[in-house]
Protein backbone atom coordinates (compact mmCIF):
# COMPACT_ATOMS: atom_id res chain seq x y z
CA UNK A 1 0.00 0.00 0.00
CA UNK A 2 1.03 3.57 -0.65
CA UNK A 3 -0.33 5.50 2.32
CA UNK A 4 -1.08 9.23 2.35
CA UNK A 5 0.47 10.42 5.62
CA UNK A 6 -0.27 13.99 6.61
CA UNK A 7 2.24 16.11 8.50
CA UNK A 8 0.58 18.74 10.68
CA UNK A 9 2.42 21.42 12.62
CA UNK A 10 2.97 25.11 13.11
CA UNK A 11 3.20 27.31 10.04
CA UNK A 12 4.73 30.01 12.24
CA UNK A 13 5.58 30.64 15.88
CA UNK A 14 8.11 29.48 18.42
CA UNK A 15 8.03 25.74 17.61
CA UNK A 16 9.08 26.12 13.95
CA UNK A 17 12.82 26.68 14.24
CA UNK A 18 13.43 24.18 17.09
CA UNK A 19 11.40 21.50 15.28
CA UNK A 20 12.67 22.12 11.75
CA UNK A 21 15.00 19.10 11.73
CA UNK A 22 12.30 16.90 13.23
CA UNK A 23 9.87 17.84 10.47
CA UNK A 24 12.57 17.13 7.87
CA UNK A 25 13.20 13.73 9.45
CA UNK A 26 9.47 12.87 9.36
CA UNK A 27 9.07 13.85 5.71
CA UNK A 28 12.20 11.96 4.74
CA UNK A 29 11.12 8.85 6.65
CA UNK A 30 7.68 8.83 4.97
CA UNK A 31 9.28 9.10 1.52
CA UNK A 32 11.93 6.45 2.17
CA UNK A 33 9.21 4.06 3.33
CA UNK A 34 7.50 4.51 -0.06
CA UNK A 35 4.54 6.57 1.08
CA UNK A 36 3.07 9.96 0.14
CA UNK A 37 3.54 13.05 2.30
CA UNK A 38 0.43 15.21 2.59
CA UNK A 39 0.28 18.69 4.09
CA UNK A 40 -1.70 21.91 4.17
CA UNK A 41 0.45 23.33 1.34
CA UNK A 42 1.73 25.88 3.80
CA UNK A 43 4.93 27.25 5.32
CA UNK A 44 6.67 26.30 8.57
CA UNK A 45 6.91 22.69 9.74
CA UNK A 46 4.61 21.18 7.06
CA UNK A 47 6.76 22.95 4.45
CA UNK A 48 9.97 21.40 5.76
CA UNK A 49 8.38 17.93 5.81
CA UNK A 50 7.06 18.32 2.25
CA UNK A 51 10.40 19.60 0.99
CA UNK A 52 12.32 16.78 2.67
CA UNK A 53 9.96 14.17 1.22
CA UNK A 54 10.45 15.59 -2.26
CA UNK A 55 14.23 15.68 -1.90
CA UNK A 56 14.17 12.05 -0.74
CA UNK A 57 12.42 11.04 -3.96
CA UNK A 58 8.93 10.83 -2.49
CA UNK A 59 5.59 12.25 -3.54
CA UNK A 60 4.23 15.37 -1.87
CA UNK A 61 0.61 16.55 -2.07
CA UNK A 62 -0.69 19.84 -0.68
CA UNK A 63 -4.20 20.91 0.27
CA UNK A 64 -4.52 24.66 -0.13
CA UNK A 65 -7.06 26.99 1.50
CA UNK A 66 -7.13 28.88 -1.81
CA UNK A 67 -9.45 28.36 -4.76
CA UNK A 68 -6.73 28.74 -7.40
CA UNK A 69 -2.99 28.92 -7.90
CA UNK A 70 -3.22 32.69 -8.22
CA UNK A 71 -5.05 32.99 -4.89
CA UNK A 72 -2.69 30.47 -3.28
CA UNK A 73 0.34 32.59 -4.14
CA UNK A 74 -0.97 36.16 -4.06
CA UNK A 75 -3.65 36.08 -1.35
CA UNK A 76 -2.39 33.40 1.02
CA UNK A 77 1.30 33.77 0.08
CA UNK A 78 1.93 30.03 0.22
CA UNK A 79 4.66 27.94 -1.47
CA UNK A 80 4.33 25.75 -4.56
CA UNK A 81 7.74 24.32 -5.46
CA UNK A 82 7.77 21.08 -3.49
CA UNK A 83 4.35 19.68 -4.38
CA UNK A 84 3.58 17.13 -7.08
CA UNK A 85 -0.04 18.18 -6.85
CA UNK A 86 -1.99 20.89 -5.01
CA UNK A 87 -5.69 20.47 -4.29
CA UNK A 88 -7.13 23.98 -4.29
CA UNK A 89 -10.04 23.52 -1.88
CA UNK A 90 -11.30 27.11 -1.91
CA UNK A 91 -12.50 26.49 1.65
CA UNK A 92 -10.20 28.84 3.57
CA UNK A 93 -8.19 27.32 6.43
CA UNK A 94 -11.08 25.80 8.39
CA UNK A 95 -12.60 23.96 5.44
CA UNK A 96 -9.16 23.08 4.12
CA UNK A 97 -8.39 21.29 7.38
CA UNK A 98 -11.38 18.97 6.93
CA UNK A 99 -10.41 18.12 3.33
CA UNK A 100 -6.80 17.58 4.41
CA UNK A 101 -7.47 15.20 7.28
CA UNK A 102 -10.25 13.20 5.62
CA UNK A 103 -8.05 12.70 2.54
CA UNK A 104 -5.20 11.28 4.63
CA UNK A 105 -4.69 7.73 5.90
CA UNK A 106 -2.94 9.02 9.01
CA UNK A 107 -1.70 12.29 10.52
CA UNK A 108 1.55 13.06 12.36
CA UNK A 109 1.62 16.08 14.65
CA UNK A 110 4.78 18.11 15.29
CA UNK A 111 4.71 21.15 17.59
CA UNK A 112 1.87 23.38 16.48
CA UNK A 113 -0.62 25.96 17.66
CA UNK A 114 -4.43 26.18 17.61
CA UNK A 115 -4.65 25.31 13.89
CA UNK A 116 -2.77 22.09 14.60
CA UNK A 117 -5.11 21.40 17.50
CA UNK A 118 -8.08 21.88 15.17
CA UNK A 119 -6.66 19.33 12.74
CA UNK A 120 -6.09 16.95 15.65
CA UNK A 121 -9.73 17.06 16.78
CA UNK A 122 -10.88 16.42 13.20
CA UNK A 123 -8.60 13.38 12.99
CA UNK A 124 -9.67 12.10 16.40
CA UNK A 125 -13.38 12.38 15.68
CA UNK A 126 -13.01 10.82 12.21
CA UNK A 127 -11.00 7.86 13.61
CA UNK A 128 -7.97 8.73 11.51
CA UNK A 129 -4.75 7.15 12.89
CA UNK A 130 -2.68 9.74 14.73
CA UNK A 131 1.01 10.04 15.56
CA UNK A 132 2.21 12.55 18.17
CA UNK A 133 5.88 13.60 18.14
CA UNK A 134 6.53 14.07 21.84
CA UNK A 135 9.02 16.72 22.91
CA UNK A 136 8.26 18.92 19.93
CA UNK A 137 6.41 21.49 22.04
CA UNK A 138 3.20 23.35 21.32
CA UNK A 139 0.05 21.38 20.58
CA UNK A 140 1.89 18.06 20.29
CA UNK A 141 2.96 18.21 23.93
CA UNK A 142 -0.41 19.52 25.15
CA UNK A 143 -2.47 16.82 23.42
CA UNK A 144 -1.56 13.93 25.79
CA UNK A 145 -2.80 15.98 28.75
CA UNK A 146 -6.00 16.94 26.91
CA UNK A 147 -6.67 13.30 26.09
CA UNK A 148 -6.78 12.50 29.80
CA UNK A 149 -8.65 15.57 31.01
CA UNK A 150 -11.34 15.52 28.32
CA UNK A 151 -11.93 11.74 28.31
CA UNK A 152 -11.21 11.51 24.59
CA UNK A 153 -12.65 8.76 22.41
CA UNK A 154 -10.68 6.72 19.87
CA UNK A 155 -7.46 6.86 21.91
CA UNK A 156 -6.55 3.44 20.50
CA UNK A 157 -5.93 5.22 17.18
CA UNK A 158 -3.06 7.25 18.67
CA UNK A 159 0.64 6.39 18.88
CA UNK A 160 3.34 8.56 20.41
CA UNK A 161 7.13 8.72 20.29
CA UNK A 162 9.90 11.27 20.71
CA UNK A 163 11.85 9.95 17.71
CA UNK A 164 10.66 10.97 14.20
CA UNK A 165 11.69 7.78 12.43
CA UNK A 166 10.22 5.51 15.10
CA UNK A 167 6.98 7.47 15.05
CA UNK A 168 6.65 7.12 11.26
CA UNK A 169 7.36 3.38 11.59
CA UNK A 170 4.64 3.06 14.26
CA UNK A 171 2.11 4.84 12.05
CA UNK A 172 2.94 2.62 9.07
CA UNK A 173 2.66 -0.50 11.26
CA UNK A 174 -0.78 0.67 12.44
CA UNK A 175 -1.92 1.21 8.86
CA UNK A 176 -0.49 -2.14 7.74
CA UNK A 177 -2.51 -3.83 10.47
CA UNK A 178 -5.64 -1.93 9.45
CA UNK A 179 -5.24 -2.90 5.79
CA UNK A 180 -4.21 -6.49 6.50
CA UNK A 181 -6.14 -8.97 4.37
CA UNK A 182 -6.84 -6.55 1.55
CA UNK A 183 -5.40 -7.88 -1.72
CA UNK A 184 -4.15 -4.67 -3.33
CA UNK A 185 -2.96 -6.52 -6.46
CA UNK A 186 -6.45 -7.88 -7.08
CA UNK A 187 -7.98 -4.48 -6.49
CA UNK A 188 -5.81 -2.96 -9.21
CA UNK A 189 -7.23 -5.35 -11.82
CA UNK A 190 -10.88 -5.37 -10.83
CA UNK A 191 -13.50 -3.58 -12.88
CA UNK A 192 -15.67 -2.03 -10.16
CA UNK A 193 -18.57 -1.08 -12.40
CA UNK A 194 -19.02 -4.61 -13.68
CA UNK A 195 -20.00 -6.49 -10.57
CA UNK A 196 -16.38 -6.91 -9.42
CA UNK A 197 -15.37 -8.78 -12.58
CA UNK A 198 -12.25 -7.89 -14.52
CA UNK A 199 -12.68 -5.42 -17.33
CA UNK A 200 -12.30 -7.21 -20.66
CA UNK A 201 -11.60 -4.15 -22.78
Amino acid sequence: MNYAICVSGAAAGKTVEPDKEKAIAVGRAIAKAGHTTVSGATVGLPYYAALAAKKAGGTSIGFSPAASLKEHVLKYRLPIGMFDFINFTGAHYIGRDVHLILSSDAVIYIGGRFGTLNEFTIALESKTPIGILLGSGGAADVIPELLEKLEAVNKNMIVMDDDPERLVAKIIAMLDKDYKGIDTHALKTQWYLNGGKEHSG
